[in-house]
């Protein structure tokens, strides 16, 4: 109990998935009998070694929380289904509090739910009347939570992960009535691989909710492209190859009973996003046939996707990060091939031409933008970067909001903070505490708004000038303007604006063809 507010950590929303559970759906958890301390947060899962790429000109972590002052992860285990309750203090049961649950990035390789506290959250809830609970959760990673393969889709095993998710939703609606909050009005939300997976949820069961949510908040990831299970059959094979399971006739039985330290090296092997293959990432959602049933942009074109009002944003230079590992990569010859043996290996000469037209190797257009020919870590890292940002996070965006704009309400959001950042600029993750702390509460105000009212605005009900945001009005994305609003975070803060959602038009236009084309 701190301020306004009483946090309850790592309670445990599914049995401990050990032994027989071991890439299994999540299963209920024994009830709690007596009294159960919910004072510190239970373990990450099983995390993926990510290091950063030695030789550069600066320090970066991807394993640091982006919220000063939060510590790294303490504990890993396999047992790690623990969600993490914070609501105000004064919430008693049948308060019915609007829900936040956050679901945390790291490519489905990396992060826990410790790294992300939701205090200041709840504590500004009550400062500007619009209480609400907030929720994290733990989800399995990377082998343990993605593997695919023949073996895994034929017993009908993909994407535990985004089970784990899906479970903890229905533990929130059988539980957070007890913490003053109702169920009803549950906001799902998520950053990076966690905004993917409020994507997927979105077309999950042909976007049937069944009640479990009723809105979506996205930064920096959106329901893209996804390949088979079929794609991961090499990593699964090299698994069982590593920990002794070859030849086995239940080969998946056999890695469920794996020495953990055995089967935590063989993932360590694997490519990290860190690495040569950047956002090429091999533990990855799949389409499974059971959880998501066709490739999501096919989803998305169908209309088969949840009908909720949903935000959703990008930092303006996503892919930095993601290009430290593959400084290799200097002329244009390579660049091209890169493309093709790691991102497109079914594109055409003409469309790989396309796209070294659409992204040139001059260092000005590059990302991070708006800073000259300074930052050009090798000869192709801000090309690289303008692409992998545009491939993976702004172009999936823009594909999404031109399939549901105007069928739904939405918003989007870019954020141009930080940008003197050296290399980096407004590079992944910078976002994150505009939207958990105390920076100028822009962005922790419009997600408070939003799961209140489904509208990241300020309601008129609200004080005057209970917030910075009363001095904008943040318009919905529009596909029927040549010149859709973009509500877009500037330094210095708190200074906003609203620009048009336009840069790189063709660019991207040319992606989302071709994503439309393969899916």
């Amino acid at each position: 109990m701190s301020g306004n507010v009483s946090s309850f950590r790592g309670v445990p929303y599914a049995a401990p998935p050990l032994g027989d559970l071991r890439f299994a759906p999540p299963q209920a958890p024994q009830q709690i009998q007596g009294v159960y301390r919910a004072m510190e947060y239970g373990a990450a899962c099983p995390q993926q070694a990510t290091p950063t790429p030695p030789g550069l000109p600066f320090s970066f972590s991807f394993t640091d929380s982006p919220i000063a002052g939060v510590p790294p992860i303490a504990n890993i285990s396999e047992d790690c289904l623990f969600v993490n309750v914070v609501k105000p203090q004064a919430a008693t049961p049948g308060a019915d509090l609007p829900v936040l649950l956050w679901l945390h990035g790291g490519g489905l390789e990396i992060g826990s739910s410790s790294l992300y506290p939701g205090e200041e959250i709840v504590e500004r809830s009550i400062a500007i009347g619009e209480p609400v609970v907030f929720v994290s959760a733990n989800y399995r990673l990377n082998a343990f939570g993605f593997l695919a393969g023949e073996e895994v889709q034929q017993a009908g095993l993909g994407n535990i992960g985004l089970r784990d998710q899906r479970f903890a939703m229905q533990w929130i609606q059988s539980n957070i009535n007890a913490f003053g909050g109702d169920g009803s009005k549950l906001i799902i939300w998520g950053e990076s691989a966690g905004a993917m997976s409020v994507g997927l949820h979105m077309v999950w069961n042909d976007g049937n909710t069944n009640g479990l949510f009723r809105g979506g908040f996205m930064e920096s990831g959106s329901p893209g492209g996804l390949s088979n299970m079929s794609a991961g059959q090499p990593y699964y094979d090299y698994i069982v190859q590593f920990t002794g399971c070859e030849g086995q006739s239940d080969t998946l039985d056999c890695l469920r009973h794996a020495p953990y330290d055995q089967l935590m090296t063989a993932v360590n092997n694997t490519p990290n996003q860190a690495g040569y293959r950047s956002l090429n990432t091999v533990w990855s959602a799949r389409i499974d046939g059971s959880t998501i049933t066709r490739n999501p942009p096919r989803s998305l074109e169908m209309g088969l996707f949840a009908d909720i009002p949903f935000v959703t944003g990008d930092v303006d230079d996503e892919a930095t990060i993601f290009n430290l590992g593959n400084t290799n990569v200097t002329t244009d010859e390579e660049f091209v091939q890169y493309l093709k043996s790691n991102f497109m290996p079914e594109a055409t000469a003409e469309d790989l031409n396309a796209i070294a037209n659409a992204y040139p190797s001059d260092p000005r257009l590059g990302s991070p933008y708006d800073t000259g020919s300074a930052d050009q870590l090798t000869p192709q890292y801000k090309r690289l970067s303008a692409f992998g940002g545009d491939y993976t996070f702004q172009a999936p965006r823009r594909f999404l909001l031109g399939h549901s704009a105007g069928r739904q309400d939405t918003w989007a959001f870019l954020y141009k903070r930080n940008k003197t950042i050296p290399y980096l600029g407004s590079h992944h993750m910078t976002d994150i505490p505009e939207f958990f702390t105390g920076i100028d509460y822009i962005g922790t105000d419009a997600l408070i708004n939003f799961a209140y009212n489904l509208n990241p605005n300020v309601p008129s009900t609200l004080a005057p000038n209970v917030s910075y945001l009363s001095n904008i009005t943040w318009e919905q994305w529009n596909s029927s303007t040549s010149a859709p609003p973009l509500f877009t975070f500037l330094d210095p803060a708190p200074s906003v604006t609203i620009s048009s959602d336009t840069y790189r038009a063709a660019a991207m236009d040319l992606l989302n063809e071709m994503t439309a084309r393969s899916a």
